[in-house]
């Protein structure tokens, strides 16, 4: 089957190399029996290749079962995935069949395998390695033939070095890998998905079909679409229900959309990707204050070596933090009591303010409490907007989740 009829036969609209390329690796390892795993960022549609696998392979008369990992709690999951015996653990009034028994000799798609708890990555193996598991509860080893594709919007390996995934699961895993490409990627198919989109929602609503002008087709296709295929359908639908021409103009288009944050407000916690050395958004902090430090420590630095030459003042004039630090002439020489000759260090005036002598402030450079002062700061500027906050600091909600309750954080 050529990769046009796949299209046609799932629906799949567009001609990007990218996606022509997954699509083929998913057709040629369709009809094998390896794992495969299926990489993407979020809303790019990595469910519709695993259906593809499943209807092109040998199974493909045999049940498909798509289990969310991230949606299933941790306390639950093994009983969702392996089943359970009566009496196992409180509530277990009666015994159950996990999804590896009831979809034997067919497909199950693991989608957000990167957010599976550790004691279940080790249950999963074993399933993949001999294709046994053992209910919870239960000293029964039992068979199950079961072809698992995954899917994760995570980078795995990385996870792997932050002990949070287990780095056999994910060799045995990625036997063969398919990444998806984001929207942004596919810049030329833009344009057809929002044009089919907007005529379904038209006949779906029954409203007249639009159109878009020059200028708003050039915002749509360079906007970043974060939210990948899911956010450009439902932006597409919000216009085909409340727009009120049938031509939609670039100021109409503006609209709907959401605005964009700004990139550089917190440029080493908004693109901790840039840096390869940074593996946690700890190791960030770590990086900003320990900069930080070093700057203060050559300030002060600076002054001492002002204090102890006051021939220095001459020529001292610098910048630090927007101020200008201006030293004037040292007074002439005048006798000390202990009769040396030498003068005493002038005072350094700092722009208008006269310090008179030299004070040493104690800074916290606790990285705890630096990092909690952020946190409130990102709340209070968004609000108390948890989402906002955190995509702000360059960490996940989930992350800022932890650390208002690690730090006792008010909302």
């Amino acid at each position: 089957m050529d990769i046009q009829a796949i299209k046609n036969r799932f629906g799949i609209i567009g001609s990007s190399p990218a996606l022509n390329y997954a699509l083929q690796v998913a057709v040629q390892v369709a009809n094998t029996d390896l794992t495969v795993l299926i990489n993407g960022e979020s809303g790019v549609g990595k469910e519709v290749f695993s259906q593809i696998i499943h209807a092109l392979s040998a199974r493909k008369h045999n049940p498909f079962i798509a289990v969310n990992c991230g949606a299933i709690p941790e306390g639950t999951i093994d009983s969702e995935l392996f089943g359970h015996e009566k009496g196992s653990f409180t509530g277990a009034v009666d015994s159950r069949k996990g999804y590896f028994e009831t979809v034997n000799g067919g497909t199950i798609f693991l989608d957000e395998i990167g957010e599976m708890p550790m004691g279940t990555q080790a249950r999963l193996l074993r399933v993949l390695e001999t294709g046994e598991y053992i209910r919870v509860g239960s000293s029964k080893v039992q068979k199950t033939d079961v072809r698992v594709v995954a899917a994760t919007n995570r980078d795995l390996l990385e996870r792997t070095q932050q002990g949070k995934f287990r780095e056999d699961l994910y060799y045995r895993l990625n036997t063969v890998p398919i990444r998806v490409p984001a929207l942004r990627d596919r810049k030329e198919d833009i344009p057809l998905l929002f044009r089919k989109f907007s005529v379904d929602f038209s006949e779906k609503y029954k409203t007249p079909s639009i159109q878009l002008d020059e200028e708003a087709r050039n915002i749509l296709v360079n906007y970043p679409w974060r939210g990948n295929i899911r956010e450009l359908k439902n932006i597409a639908e919000q216009i085909s229900v409340l727009s009120t021409d049938k031509l939609v103009t670039a100021n109409d288009l503006k609209r709907f959309l959401p605005e964009q944050p700004e990139i550089n407000r917190l440029p080493m916690l908004a693109a901790p990707h840039q840096n390869s050395d940074f593996n946690s958004e700890r190791d960030i902090l770590y990086k900003l204050f320990f900069d930080m430090k070093k700057d203060v420590t050559e300030v002060k630095k600076m002054f001492f070596d002002i204090l102890q030459n006051p021939n220095m003042a001459h020529t001292a004039d610098f910048h630090a933090d927007n101020h200008i630090l201006h030293s004037y002439p040292a007074a002439p020489e005048m006798p000390t009591p202990s009769g040396t000759g030498l003068a005493p260090a002038q005072p350094i005036i700092l722009a208008d303010n006269k310090i008179d002598h030299h004070e040493e402030v104690e800074e916290t450079l606790s990285i705890a409490d630096k990092e909690k002062e952020l946190i409130v700061k990102a709340l209070k500027k968004h609000k108390g907007k948890r989402k906002d906050a955190a995509l702000d600091l360059g960490i996940s909600e989930r992350t800022l989740y932890r650390k208002l309750k690690e730090y006792n954080i008010a909302e």
